[in-house]
């Protein structure tokens, strides 16, 4: 399963993953920017011989589950981006934007996944302080949440705050990483109906197995979900990996046989 990625781009994100076959970039999140009816692109697009569209499951920021997401590959994009005529944008600002995309895209999503982050280079020095003054007030933020968050989820956010205040990729020590429960079953390929049957009663299994390995429950984390709801979860990191395969493996690897 994908993760997608926001590249921060001209006040909005193109959102994109990457993998062994290159960088894909979702389709219907750029017509949303531009004002461009998803349907009749996504039509457009696979009309075209030069052109490769794909799904793929993919886990978006803020979702509990994974779900469907069409994207295109690099070379598509900028030759899709090339074909829109700007004159037939009748919002200005919109125009902008695709004149933007047209020019620069395509070199932002490379300097983001091969080179680290990315700051435009037309940004201004009001533009640039403006970023920087940004994550400082994040970075406070964080701090003031000590004692209230998961130490290693906090460090993880606080290396993610930094990094977009620099211009670059977050580098996370991965035994620190963040590894939420629903995203752990997700890899295991359930069905909807399976993970929904096996989620509850592993939460519980592995809290109860965290508590008596380390002597204490684990942290929360507040973890924003699908609905747009706050929600308290227990917060593990790469480093439980092992137990949750302990717990899989002696409770439910019959599941997904």
């Amino acid at each position: 399963m994908s993760h997608l990625t926001a590249v921060p781009f001209h006040g909005t994100n193109i959102h994109a993953v990457k993998n062994d076959d290159g960088i894909h970039i979702a389709v219907r999140p750029v017509c949303e920017s531009l004002g461009l009816d998803y349907s009749g692109q996504l039509q457009r697009l696979k009309r075209q011989p030069w052109a490769s569209v794909g799904v793929m499951p993919t886990q978006v920021p803020g979702d509990v589950q994974s779900r469907e997401v069409t994207f295109v590959d690099r070379r598509t994009f900028t030759m899709w981006l090339a074909t829109i005529q700007t004159s037939r944008i009748k919002n200005e600002a919109a125009r902008e934007l695709l004149e933007a995309y047209q020019c620069e895209a395509a070199d932002t999503l490379d300097k983001y996944f091969h080179e680290g982050g990315v700051i435009n280079p037309r940004a201004s020095e009001h533009q640039v302080n403006a970023i920087i003054r940004q994550a400082q007030m994040k970075m406070e933020l964080c701090q003031a949440a000590k004692g209230l968050i998961h130490a290693d989820h906090l460090e993880a956010r606080a290396r993610i705050v930094l990094a977009e205040g620099l211009g670059e990729k977050p580098v996370l020590d991965r035994e620190k990483r963040p590894l939420y429960v629903q995203a752990y079953l997700e890899q295991k390929n359930l069905s909807t109906s399976q993970l929904r049957k096996v989620a509850g009663t592993f939460g519980k299994r592995l809290k109860a197995a965290y508590t008596l390995r380390h002597g204490k429950a684990p942290g929360q984390y507040p973890l924003q979900i699908k609905n747009g709801q706050i929600k308290n979860v227990n917060a593990y990191t790469e480093a439980d990996r092992p137990l949750m395969d302990e717990i899989w493996t002696d409770y439910y690897a019959q599941v997904a046989s």
